[in-house]
């Protein structure tokens, strides 16, 4: 819905809102947020409110630390579980310097940066995403655990299913918040659960899959539940995804879409899937973020590790489902849901926007079960390899110009060397899995 600053205004007053959250993203995808009063509102609505920004990850040295929030009038929403005397509301806020221009360390501004040039070209960029979560019980202490609440699997119904309720009322929760729910189920996994929103521009899109995550923490909570977004907690059983549906649309119409082609794709589809392909190596450590990331990146349990493509076939990197016409689009499968939405979207449509201003082919669909293919079918049919690790997938950004100048060298290099801090942090640690094999051994 589209506000000005007196429907704001009125709005505050009349539904008795007394704080309001200034909310913002780190670099790493962390929703973050300043609260105010609802005194305060109109200092917030003229630009006027500012945070220390050296202290939160990937922004700013100290002596530079002053960052102005701009609320994005549009995103304003009073939170449904809030009391309803003294209630709360948010808006999502846009990062600017003191001098009064867009902060380069802010992930929103790294998207409009690319829908802009998409935009210059005509396009517009909408997507729609599937969101995986885990429902894990809390100890005696309320801490998480991961234990799961349920044996279910994909599809299965109360009792069988009993995250049932927690999943109702977090689609009602996200509906009193201007979602439109297009479905929610039982995932394959035991204590898995998707719930699929509809589909938005791709900026509206990036700011409700933070407030998604959001609102299914807060209100698996309630029901004394943990909820994760964590690709992999479980070993030996699906990981969690976020499948990512992409379309561009140039005058009104679905610039993927061509019903003279055999298959109903356009030459710019072909070219933005080839852009997604040249350069998804590169993006993975974006769209597949942390060191567990990858241990969901395994043959066996649905999750794509090979670079392809293909119209049906689920095993590649990217699917075109089914639908035609307005609903053409491009599945990518190798993002989670642990990744920064904002910069995740930012690379895909300049990885596509890449295969189209270079008029980039793909290569042959893969019609067979990619996993079942050997590496010499594989290369044959030129189809590569995600990354293997997240010390592999930094070592491809790090050589990206690509990823730099869609990311902007702010971002770039802050994320870089959050990433290879945690990298570290990993690897020079001792396992479990390392004294179980090698302390008696040995």
């Amino acid at each position: 819905m589209s506000y000005t600053k007196e429907q704001i205004i009125h709005l505050v007053k009349e539904n008795g809102v007394k704080f309001i959250r200034l909310q913002f993203t780190d670099v790493l995808g962390s929703l973050k947020n300043v609260a105010i009063t609802s005194s305060q509102l109109e200092k917030a609505l003229d630009n006027k409110c500012m945070f220390d920004g050296s202290s939160i990850e990937g922004f700013v040295r100290i002596e530079e630390s002053d960052m102005y929030l701009r609320p994005d009038l549009d995103t304003f929403v009073i939170f449904p579980w809030r009391p309803q005397d003294g209630k709360v509301a948010r808006f999502i806020c846009d990062v600017y310097t003191p001098d009064g221009k867009p902060f380069e360390g802010c992930p929103r501004y790294a998207l409009k940066k690319v829908l802009k040039e998409a935009s210059d070209l005509g396009y517009t960029f909408n997507v729609g995403p599937e969101c995986e979560f885990f429902l894990f019980l809390c100890d005696e202490k309320g801490k998480p655990t991961t234990v799961t609440q349920d044996d279910a699997g994909y599809f299965d119904i109360a009792p069988t299913d009993l995250g049932e309720n927690a999943r109702r009322d977090m689609c009602l929760t996200l509906e009193n918040m201007g979602f439109e729910i297009e479905a929610s189920h039982h995932e394959v996994a035991r204590g898995q659960h998707e719930i699929d929103f509809k589909y938005a521009d791709a900026l509206r899109t990036a700011d409700n899959i933070n407030t998604f995550k959001m609102v299914v923490k807060i209100v698996a909570q309630k029901h004394g539940l943990h909820a994760t977004f964590m690709p992999k907690p479980i070993a030996g059983i699906n990981g969690s995804g976020m499948h990512t549906n992409m379309s561009l649309f140039k005058d009104g119409k679905n610039a993927f879409y061509d019903e003279k082609n055999e298959i109903g794709l356009s030459s710019e589809a072909y070219s933005f899937i080839a852009g997604l392909i040249k350069n998804m190596r590169a993006m993975a450590a974006v769209t597949n973020p942390l060191v567990n990331s990858y241990k969901r990146l395994l043959p066996g349990y649905e999750a794509p590790v090979n670079i392809a493509w293909s119209c049906q076939n689920r095993s590649p990197l990217i699917r075109i489902p089914a639908a035609r016409g307005l609903s053409t689009r491009v599945e990518l499968r190798s993002p989670d849901p642990s990744s920064n939405p904002y910069l995740v979207l930012a690379s895909c449509l300049a990885a596509g926007l890449d295969g189209i201003k270079n008029n980039l082919s793909p290569p042959k669909a893969a019609e067979q079960n990619v996993f079942k293919m050997t590496k010499e079918e594989k290369a044959k049919a030129m189809i590569g390899d995600l990354p293997a690790d997240l010390n592999e997938a930094l070592s491809e950004l790090k050589r990206s110009g690509f990823m730099k100048n869609a990311l902007g060298s702010h971002i770039y290099e802050k994320y870089i060397e959050a990433k290879s801090e945690e990298w570290f942090n990993y690897i020079s640690k001792v396992h479990q899995w390392e004294l179980d094999e090698y302390l008696t051994s040995y």
